[in-house]
């Protein structure tokens, strides 16, 4: 997704689509920005056109009407990448691939871990005796 369209500040009567499925309102559904609030986090309180009007929407759940097309190529080209990083699994703690890891540590979720706190986890896991 482009850095602009989720940092960019929508201004009432800016024409939206929902980006994702919101509660009543079907991903894609046309809104309207009714009126936008707040100062560090900014929320947008849309009229959509299927009667649902929904406050409290983050920006990263709305697009301009304009940046739609975009917006669906650039979902596309992310779901087509291969996820970077390991499994995200509690099981790949320890059986990383060694070139990553720094020190014999493992890399879980684009995070380095270091070998020092997946012994201690071993060793509490031992000492509380759960199994794997």
């Amino acid at each position: 997704m482009p850095k602009k369209r989720s940092t960019e500040i929508l201004r009432r009567k800016d024409k939206v689509r929902a980006a994702v499925a919101l509660r009543g309102v079907p991903e894609g559904t046309h809104g309207r920005v009714i009126m936008t609030n707040g100062f560090d986090w900014i929320r947008y309180w849309v009229s959509f056109d299927n009667g649902v009007d929904m406050g409290s929407i983050s920006r990263d759940e709305l697009v301009p009407v304009r940046d739609w097309d975009q917006f669906l190529k650039d979902r596309a080209t992310a779901a087509a990448r291969p996820a970077a990083g390991g499994g995200g699994s509690v099981a790949a703690i320890g059986g990383g691939d060694a070139g990553d890891a720094p020190a014999g540590g493992a890399i879980v979720n684009g995070v380095a871990v270091p070998q020092l706190l997946i012994d201690r986890t071993r060793s509490a896991l031992t000492r509380l005796g759960v199994s794997r």
